[in-house]
């Protein structure tokens, strides 16, 4: 039977299990857009721009573990997804992106919103292909969605000419899908484990460094229970956070930049060190030359290119983390190591995170007060100090999931990740936490929340500053608050002495703003009205609720190990 390209893309969406596509329609997608008018049992939800829809596809696949699907037109609606395609693309996250293009007699005639993305993105994601043939659509659509769910995660684009979307064609969709330059492998080698496991037996001072892989393996609950049954302690990258709850007794904390004391300090002393799932890049290793000196290194990567690839290990292990951990579960035994995890828990107690030095509102009372109201969650952050001082505080384990820009570090991800996130888990509790400067890059999504009825909760921390760059300007550039001042005026003295005496008022306001979008705003100035504002926003499921949290100007993320210093030349204060 012969049917139009445009009825095969919505067969093939059906066959592939998909129940929700972000999508944004325009010229060159306009035929794949009449298809779906008749589409049953697919949620098509319209942003309002489209980074904030591959943001929101990114978040909906993170939080639920299903593929997130875009479609977009041709031109600048093919660009805009770059950025989200890099951000995926760096955080191992299966997205399959439908760009609508020119037809195929007018490719590379500069034909009205004409762009090579196929070119564009080949180097920020696993798979892009422009459709040539009608008769090849539906195994490459079968090719992409396979791409980018196995080995390595990651985002595909497919581009499909508009006259192949009209054209008639068979409408045989594959079962299944034969590559033969692609053939991810997840088994371990057992050899290569058993030299692991001899290594990890002889040492006095081991640590698991963890990495997003071990979360995006579904593998949470093998990684608690092997560090449970070896007593090895447990330390994680931001991304790799709540491998095993924040409160077991044998997690350290985050590694890095603005890693804690102890975990830093007992990388620099371990001498084995057993990764799983990280690709060890500079925000985690600070000097590379003087990372874990001491450590014979052990890497479990899905990715064989990672691995050595930065830091030279001594015993590489290419395979799936959920399949490597269940293969050491069966070969794990408790090691005597009292004297190694009792020094680490001594470094834990004499330099804890805390933010006590600041007065009023902090971040981390805002975020210890989420930590106790709240029990089913998803917590999407942006990118910032925001994004640090949460995975510095937020307390997870299996029923609380954290997304977040790791890679990348995108401003504007975290409320389009939350909105997908919450349209993913209708039932559970979703808060984005994000600065002031992050939430005006796709605050447009507003709309896109309260015309849903999506009621994500948005906390917002406003020191009225693009609050990372200002804290690396005041350590390091001598306090010259360089083009990070939010409340700049024309008017304004150019060189301030940063006194905030005689400041103009922040733009905008977020209360009167989010009020023109029919959402509800709450401003909090107190430490005192922290709980009855997320109370508040916690009863409304109707709409998006956002939380002005008014804290200092310069109020520091701390620890931080300054570039090109080691991990034990951390600036504690």
């Amino acid at each position: 039977m012969e049917i139009k390209g445009t009825q095969l893309f919505v067969k093939a969406l059906k066959e592939e299990g998909v129940d929700t596509l972000f999508a944004y329609p325009g010229g060159m997608a306009i035929d794949l857009f009449d298809a779906l008018y008749d589409a049953e049992g697919l949620n098509v939800v319209l942003p309002r721009h489209e980074q904030g829809l591959i943001h929101a596809a990114d978040g909906y696949a993170r939080s639920t573990g299903k593929t997130g699907v875009c479609l977009v037109t041709s031109g600048p609606g093919a660009t805009n997804l770059v950025t989200g395609i890099a951000t995926a693309n760096y955080d191992s996250v299966p997205l399959v992106c439908f760009t609508g293009q020119v037809m195929t007699g007018l490719i590379g005639n500069d034909a009205f919103q004409e762009v090579d993305i196929v070119g564009i993105t080949r180097s920020i994601c696993k798979y892009a292909v422009t459709v040539r043939d009608r008769e090849s659509l539906g195994p490459i659509i079968k090719k992409a969605f396979y791409i980018a769910r196995t080995g390595k995660p990651g985002p595909v684009v497919v581009d499909i000419p508009k006259d192949l979307q009209q054209a008639l064609g068979s409408d045989f969709y594959p079962d299944e899908i034969n590559i033969r330059s692609y053939k991810p492998s997840i088994d371990i080698n057992r050899m290569q484990l058993k030299r692991a496991l001899t290594c990890l037996y002889k040492a006095e001072k081991p640590v698991f460094l963890i990495g997003g892989g071990v979360n995006i393996a579904h593998a949470q609950e093998e990684m608690t229970r092997l560090s449970e049954i070896t007593n090895i302690p447990v330390i994680t990258t931001i991304m790799g956070r709540g491998a095993i709850p924040t409160d077991h007794k044998n997690y350290v904390g985050n590694i890095g930049m603005h890693g804690n004391y102890a975990s830093n300090h007992a990388i620099s002393e371990c001498d084995v060190m057993f990764s799983i799932g990280t690709r060890f890049n500079d925000r985690i290793t600070g000097k590379i030359e003087k990372f874990a000196p001491n450590a014979k290194i052990i890497h479990i990567d899905i990715d064989p290119a990672s691995i050595s690839r930065t830091i030279k290990v001594d015993i590489p292990i290419v395979a799936d983390a959920k399949i490597a951990i269940n293969e050491i579960l069966g070969k794990a035994k408790p090691m005597k190591i009292e004297k190694w995890t009792e020094k680490i828990e001594a470094w834990k107690k004499e330099y804890p995170l805390s933010m006590a030095q600041y007065e009023g509102i902090t971040p981390q009372t805002v975020i210890d007060k989420i930590n106790t109201m709240f029990d089913d969650l998803v917590i999407a952050t942006d990118v910032g100090q925001n994004q640090l001082w949460t995975t510095q505080y937020i307390a997870l384990n299996g029923h609380k999931q954290l997304l977040t820009s790791g890679g990348l570090g995108t401003m504007g991800y975290g409320f389009p990740a939350a909105i997908g996130a919450q349209i993913g888990n209708p039932d559970r509790y979703v808060i984005c936490i994000s600065g002031d400067g992050g939430m005006q890059m796709n605050i447009q999504e507003l709309a896109t929340a309260v015309t849903l009825e999506i009621p994500v909760i948005i906390c917002v921390f406003n020191n009225g500053f693009l609050g990372n760059v200002r804290q690396w300007q005041e350590m390091f550039f001598n306090k010259r608050y360089s083009s990070t001042c939010l409340r700049y005026r024309k008017g304004c003295e150019r060189k301030c002495d940063w006194s905030f005496k005689e400041c103009p008022p922040y733009i905008p306001d977020f209360m009167q703003l989010v009020k023109s979008y029919g959402a509800e705003g709450i401003r909090v100035f107190k430490e005192d009205e922290i709980e009855s504002a997320l109370k508040a926003a916690k009863e409304n499921r109707k709409t998006p609720t956002l939380i002005e949290f008014i804290i200092q100007e310069e109020e520091n993320v701390l620890p931080i190990v300054p570039g090109g210093k080691t991990l034990e030349e951390m600036i504690m204060e």
